[in-house]
């Protein structure tokens, strides 16, 4: 039993040196016969086993960062930021007591003198349907009316739809007895003022063009007294009005195109409102006409 054992462990022991040097050279990725390691370059590339104690990397640049839509670290030293342009602020922009000169030193005539209550309207021509009436008065007031000295103004369609309801229920081909024409109601004379003024050829009894006329006449008194009461802030938001007529540039426009700019706005003396009942009649329309839903 002795010398079985003896020879037992003597090839047991052959046998771990064999596997312990085995796997020494397995341990290095080498075969046996490659033991002997080349020298290694400092320049050489390492290679992709793990190392007992990790390289920590250098976090990359704030260029770099930024260029992959993160944002730059606080401690790094950021770029100056360009100014922000001034945006008009969303408070109501008060009249001036007393109104600037004017602009505009080209006016449109005063309106005709209403007509008796007893006069009937004509009716000359087609009628256009509501689905072109509709597409005329948003042409309309998708315009740029003053595209060097304002380019910013515009008309709120609303404001043309209500408007054009108000004058003539969108009929196109009535004659009211003041003389007003069309969709818009515009006076003849005044028509022929905002052709020279702008040197256009619109046509009065056309309903596209009458629209054309109608919201010309709206940019134009937008801009007239916006310069004299409110410092050229263009704005005809109704969320700038109040409970007061006379707070805002929407009513006071609005009151104009019906009375004309010399009764709301004049030189050296406060904003005015002598029809408050068409401008309440045009506000509420502006909200609730069912010719917004055409």
């Amino acid at each position: 039993m002795r010398q079985r054992t003896g020879r037992l462990g003597a090839l047991v022991l052959a046998g771990l040196l064999l596997a312990g040097g085995a796997v020494g050279c397995a341990g290095k990725g080498q075969r046996p016969q490659d033991q002997a390691a080349a020298p290694v370059s400092v320049t050489e590339a390492p290679t992709d086993e793990p190392v007992d104690e990790p390289v920590e990397e250098p976090s990359p640049s704030p260029s770099a960062v930024a260029a992959m839509g993160a944002a730059p670290s606080r401690s790094a030293s950021a770029s100056p930021t360009p100014a922000k342009k001034p945006t008009r602020t969303t408070a109501a922009p008060k009249p001036r007591a007393v109104a600037k000169p004017p602009t505009e030193t080209q006016v449109p005539p005063a309106p005709p003198k209403p007509a008796p209550s007893s006069c009937k309207p004509s009716y000359k021509g087609t009628q256009a349907s509501r689905a072109d009436v509709k597409a005329a008065l948003t042409d309309a007031a998708n315009r740029t009316y003053w595209p060097s000295s304002a380019p910013e103004l515009k008309i709120p369609l609303n404001l043309v739809k209500a408007t054009a309801w108000q004058e003539s229920g969108w009929q196109s081909n009535i004659y009211a007895c003041d003389g007003g024409v069309g969709l818009m109601q515009v006076m003849p004379a005044t028509a022929t003022w905002m052709n020279q003024r702008f040197e256009q050829s619109y046509a009065i009894a056309d309903y596209r063009d009458n629209a054309y006329l109608g919201a010309n006449y709206l940019a134009w008194l937008t801009k007239y007294i916006g310069d004299m009461y409110f410092e050229s802030d263009f704005r005809l938001d109704a969320d700038l009005c109040t409970a007061e007529l006379d707070s805002c540039l929407l009513n006071a426009v609005i009151s104009a195109y019906n009375f004309g700019h010399g009764a709301v706005a004049q030189e050296g003396k406060p904003l005015a409102i002598p029809n408050p009942s068409y401008v309440r009649n045009v506000r509420a329309l502006m909200t609730e006409c069912v010719c917004l839903g055409y």
